[in-house]
C-alpha cells in the first residue's frame, strides 16, 4: 500500500502566499529602517510626534504574530497519533512503530494516494472511503484519518509493533 507522496496543491499554495506575504513584509520594515528621512522644518516636527526605528520591526512582529501562534496551536498528525495511542490501550512504546509504519505508507501526507491502487490518506485504506466510517472529512483532517488507521490496526493486527512487522515481512499491512 506504498503512496505516490505528493503534496496537497492547496497546501502548497497557501504555503506559498504565506512565505510571500512575510518575505513582503520584512523587505518593507527592512526598507523603512533603513531609509533616512528628510530633514522636517521646524513647525511640521513639532506637530508630529518623534518616529523611533524600532517601530516598523514592532508592525511587522505584530502582524506576523497571529499567524505564527495559531500555527503553533495547530497539532501535526505525529502529535496527533501520540495523543491517541492510549485511548487505543496502547503506551508511548509503539509510537516508534506507527511512525514507521505511516512513513512507508504515506509520509504521514493526509492527501496521499496511491494511483496504482487507489489507497487514499495517512494509512493508506483501500478504498480510502472506508475511512467514512470514522468521520464525513475522511477526505481532508487527519486527526479522522489516524482514528480510522488505528482502529483497523487494532482490529487486525493488535498493535502498530505488529502492523509494522507484518509491513516488513510482506511489503504491506
Amino acid at each position: 500500500m506504498s503512496a505516490n507522496r505528493t503534496a496537497h496543491p492547496l497546501s502548497v499554495k497557501v504555503a506559498t502566499i504565506i512565505a510571500g506575504s512575510a518575505l513582503a513584509l520584512g523587505a518593507a520594515a527592512a526598507a523603512a529602517a533603513s531609509s533616512t528621512p528628510a530633514r522636517p522644518t521646524a513647525s511640521a516636527a513639532a506637530s508630529r510626534p518623534a518616529r523611533t526605528q524600532a517601530q516598523p520591526s514592532v508592525k511587522l512582529a505584530t502582524l506576523l504574530t497571529p499567524a505564527a501562534s495559531a500555527a503553533s496551536r495547530a497539532l501535526t498528525p505525529r502529535q496527533i497519533a501520540r495523543q491517541m495511542l492510549p485511548s487505543f490501550g496502547w503506551s508511548q512504546r509503539q509510537f516508534p512503530y506507527l511512525n514507521w509504519l505511516w512513513n512507508r505508507e504515506s509520509g504521514w501526507n493526509k492527501f496521499a494516494e496511491n494511483p496504482y491502487s487507489g489507497a487514499y490518506g495517512i494509512p493508506q485504506a483501500l478504498p480510502g472511503a472506508k475511512m467514512a466510517s470514522a468521520g464525513p472529512n475522511w477526505r481532508s483532517n487527519a486527526r479522522t484519518q489516524i482514528r480510522w488507521g488505528l482502529r483497523y490496526i487494532r482490529a487486525i493486527y493488535g498493535s502498530p509493533r505488529r502492523a509494522w512487522a507484518h509491513e516488513v515481512a510482506d511489503g504491506w499491512y
